[in-house]
């Protein structure tokens, strides 16, 4: 009666991979080879996980910080000026999901001091809207918005406080054109205010040009009447919920507008971005396929080398499926143990890549990841668990993809050639 043939994956598979994978002191170049395919896929799913996460973390950051100040969703009028803009706001405040309708007037003018001048970006706001948005309010650094609320300061950002050194309490000249043409053209509009307050969001292309001004008096200052340049709209929970919200807000306006979201006014630079993330995943991704290809060449000569033992295992009644699984198994655990423990290492470093930041700072005596170079205060890290996901998957796939042919070559020894030449 023959015996029956073991399972596949059997204890004796198992068995005889593990014994493999531990080589002798005659084998040890093997061993070298397994040892660096294995760092090689640990480091590369590791800095994979780390990149990415770094990456989010960064989109995080600059979209809260961008639709912090900005908005999620700008309406604009169509045919004619928003005149009606506080029964439009108020209609747009009662659509659910809405957190603030901001109505706003938006225009370009030279600010100057005794010192220096420069262009800034005017926007008119009711004290009630800017003290709802946490970008300024949670992020005043000197004076107050106590004399904004009553319509007898302004708000500007630190770097352009700094450009025209300015502090809280002094006086910043605006200079815009009224509009208003005489026989030797355009007049100019000049008029002096009190630096109320000065706010950093720690985004230059804010801190250095944005001056808020009471909506009322940015009205009279750029001759808009009773109308305003636009409505602003915060919405609750995430940005990208944004396009969720663009009939409602259209239907509650009440009169012809036009919707702009925060990604098409931002979209060259979180295309950018986007592109960016892209490549760095693409040249990380080489580094998992590199250490595949050295489980490759690991496996080849692990298999020149056990020729002779595959020859026995097939006389004495070892199957060619059973010495194939053998460096698949040997090859996979390679690669399994590869990526967890690159998983693991990288959401560690994730976890903790502000103390790291911190720790090699100190140690190197630089300022990694400066704030005024990269706009944030801290490093950030946003892990997304799908995409984390989808590089274990990658980095298995792979791995499983490189033991195939060593594998395949092993089992179609012949055992007579072996034995009888090797």
């Amino acid at each position: 009666m023959e015996n029956p043939r073991p399972l596949p994956f059997s204890a004796f598979e198992w068995l005889l991979s593990g014994r493999y994978l531990r080589a002798r002191r005659k084998e040890g170049f093997i061993s070298v080879i397994a040892g660096f395919s294995f760092l090689g896929i640990m480091l590369g799913v590791a800095t994979l996980i780390i990149v990415m996460a770094v990456m989010n973390g960064f989109r995080k950051e600059l979209v809260d910080k961008i639709v912090g100040l900005n908005g999620h969703l700008l309406v604009q009028p169509l045919e004619a000026p928003l005149t009606d803009w506080e029964d439009v706001t108020e209609r747009i405040s009662r659509v659910p999901g809405i957190r603030l309708a901001a109505p706003v007037v938006d225009a370009p003018a030279l600010a100057s001091s005794a010192h220096n001048a420069s262009g800034v970006l005017v926007r008119g706001i009711r004290s009630d809207d800017l003290n709802k948005l946490a970008a300024i309010a949670g992020n005043i650094q000197q004076g107050s918005l106590d004399e904004f609320n009553e319509g007898r300061g302004v708000a500007i950002g630190r770097r352009l406080a700094d450009q025209l050194s300015l502090r809280a309490g002094d006086n910043i000249t605006l200079v815009a054109a009224d509009g208003a043409v005489r026989s030797k053209g355009t007049t100019a509009h000049i008029k002096p205010y009190k630096v109320a307050a000065v706010f950093s969001i720690d985004m230059s292309e804010y801190d250095s040009v944005m001056v808020f001004l009471p909506l009322a008096e940015a009205q009279a200052y750029f001759n808009r009447a009773n109308d305003v340049s636009a409505i602003e709209i915060f919405i609750d929970g995430s940005p990208d919920r944004v396009d969720s919200f663009r009939r409602p807000v259209a239907d509650a306006a009440g009169r012809p507008v036009f919707l702009v979201d925060w990604r098409r006014r931002t979209s060259a630079f979180f295309a950018a971005l986007q592109v960016e993330r892209n490549v760095m995943f693409l040249i990380l991704t080489l580094i998992v396929l590199v250490a595949a290809l050295n489980i490759v060449s690991g496996l080849i000569m692990l298999v020149k080398d056990k020729g002779s033992d595959i020859a026995i295992l097939r006389t004495v009644g070892a199957s060619r499926g059973a010495i194939m699984r053998i460096f698949l198994i040997a090859g996979g655990a390679i690669g399994v143990l590869g990526t967890v423990t690159g998983l693991l290492v990288g959401m560690l470093i994730c976890l903790n890549i502000e103390t790291i930041r911190q720790f090699l700072s100190w140690l190197t005596n630089t300022e990694l990841f400066p704030p005024k170079l990269y706009f944030l205060s801290k490093l950030p890290a946003e892990i997304d668990f799908a995409e984390t996901a989808a590089v274990v998957v990658m980095a298995l796939t792979l791995s499983l993809l490189a033991t195939l042919y060593p594998s395949w070559r092993a089992a179609r020894l012949d055992p007579v050639d072996v034995l009888r030449y090797g």
